[in-house]
């Protein structure tokens, strides 16, 4: 019996050291974790529950017989973090360079086929070189069993991604189907065909963070969701997000514990300025109506025209998707149609709340707009908000306009509740385009044209830019007064809390993709 135990004892001890002290020095002198020191940090203490240690591959091409490793590159298993269950995988680059294998991947499939049948999310920490080259088509196809439950489990279970080291090829579509990316700046890179291939194909020199960072796709291309400093940062924050998601799509978000107090902000009375013109931060209006310190901002640095994230208010999870006035004067375009579209599709499938803050002037005019599809992606954003049926609440805190007002979760399309503030102008478009359209003869005619303009615009916007006209219709529920903004909200998703609404029979929709 002893010798069984030192037998299983010394195994455990050869899998947890992975390729070896002097790869995981390596690793170290990179800046960056182990695959267990990454799974330590990211669970609740003395919680991780292993699966697969001493899985090892089956190849015997190239040698490759005689080098074998327990657990082949990847950790696997489950845990707690903040005392709720979820599974994760941990690529070890330590081990063929975190490469797939055709065990590797089965190891991963076992955990995303246990997470689904039990409802918890799921967390993959990837650090790993692509697939095994030495392994041919049956570590692409390990590839594709991964992705084809990365879309089974779209939807059904929050399912995380951190790129904590190169992920290259076939490796980048499996976070990029999850739903949200995680990267760590200088030591993260994501890329289909590297700097190499790069250079051989279009004669470009690029570096590998220039090609895929961390700063590029938190900023260029949208990719990544969140980008973190270290790994360390970056763990914590995995953490901190799950805090704000259920376990799966059949329950709601955790609430933490709330005692009602003074719920008037008077920091919001004049956050809107005078002039129409004028831009405010409306990460202003959004920290002064949710709890404390609760927004966490999703897609920060990526289409800053928009903001999106998660918040508490009143203790309870809530997503927030606003226009921002600071930044191109909060127009609707491409990217930030995609990126809202998506984030409310997200908040939709887990049953969060989505509150909406409108400050629009419509979308952005141009070829360069036309030409890369806003009317497409535009709608994808329209198709995002009509299709979703969780509680949703408007707060038009200012411009309203045009087709934008629409868009972004109007009454038309399904929203349950819309406020104004007495700043909100809704209207076709703004007084000055209006005027000129309308009263053109009468300009024309004037002997002082400017000051004819200048009249009908006032003329124009005395009537339209203002949201009386729109409460009049009922297409504005209330019109409130900004400090007023929260305690209204409280008790606006207290009493949607129950809301059931669902959309007609079928397959599934055809979003204008």
């Amino acid at each position: 019996m002893d010798l069984r135990r030192n037998t299983l004892i010394q195994k455990l001890e050869e899998a947890a050291m992975g390729g070896g002290q002097a790869r995981i020095d390596s690793q170290h002198k990179k800046g960056k974790l182990t695959a267990r020191e990454r799974i330590q940090l990211l669970l609740d203490e003395n919680t991780f529950c292993e699966i697969g240690a001493f899985v090892t591959h089956r190849s015997t091409d190239f040698g490759m017989e005689k080098q074998q490793f327990l657990g082949d590159g990847v950790v696997t298993g489950y845990g707690k973090i903040n005392g709720r269950t979820v599974y994760v995988f941990s690529q070890d680059f330590t081990v063929f360079g975190g490469s797939l294998s055709e065990t590797h991947a089965e190891k991963i499939c076992k955990i995303m086929d246990m997470a689904q049948a039990n409802g918890a999310p799921l967390i993959g920490m990837n650090d790993s070189g692509g697939a095994r080259i030495q392994e041919g088509v049956v570590s692409l196809g390990g590839y594709a069993d991964i992705f084809y439950r990365n879309v089974q489990s779209s939807g059904v279970i929050p399912q995380l991604s951190a790129i904590m080291g190169p992920c290259a090829g076939g490796a980048v579509y499996s976070p990029a189907l999850t739903d949200f990316i995680f990267m760590v700046e200088n030591t993260s890179y994501m890329f289909v065909t590297g700097p190499n291939v790069v250079k051989t194909v279009t004669n470009e020199d690029v570096s590998s963070e220039d090609l895929g960072g961390a700063s590029v796709h938190g900023s260029k291309s949208g990719v990544a969701h969140f980008t973190m400093a270290n790994e360390v940062i970056c763990i914590q924050n995995l953490r901190k997000l799950l805090g704000y998601v259920p376990q799966n799509c059949e329950e709601k978000a955790p609430a933490i514990p709330y005692t009602p107090g003074n719920e008037i902000r008077e920091v919001l009375k004049d956050i809107v300025p005078e002039n129409p013109n004028q831009p405010y931060d409306i990460k202003e209006v959004i920290q002064g109506v949710v709890d404390t310190e609760s927004f966490m901002e999703v897609h920060g640095s990526y289409a800053e025209n928009i903001v999106v994230g998660f918040a508490r208010l009143a203790g309870k999870s809530i997503g927030v998707v606003a226009n921002q006035p600071a930044f191109l004067a909060g127009v609707l375009d491409v990217h930030s149609s995609q990126k809202a579209a998506r984030f409310v599709r997200f908040c939709d499938a887990f049953n969060i709340p989505l509150l909406v803050f409108e400050d629009v002037p419509g979308f952005l005019p141009g070829t360069d707009q036309e030409w890369n599809a806003i009317i497409t992606n535009g709608a994808k954003l329209l198709y995002a908000f009509s299709e979703a049926t969780v509680p949703r609440i408007t707060v038009i805190t200012r411009k309203a306009y045009g087709g934008a007002y629409d868009v972004m979760n109007s009454k038309h399309i399904g929203a349950d509740l819309n406020f104004a503030w007495p700043t909100a102008e809704i209207a076709v478009m703004g007084a000055k385009g209006a005027a000129e359209i309308i009263f053109k003869r009468e300009i024309d005619a004037a002997e002082d044209r400017d000051a004819a303009w200048k009249e009908k615009e006032k003329e124009y916007s005395d009537l339209f830019a203002n949201p009386y006209r729109a409460a009049a219709r009922g297409f504005v529920d209330e019109v409130i007064l900004p400090e007023e903004t929260r305690a209204r909200l409280i008790q606006a998703f207290d009493m949607l809390q129950n809301k059931v609404k669902n959309n007609p029979k079928k397959k599934h929709g055809n979003i204008p993709l």
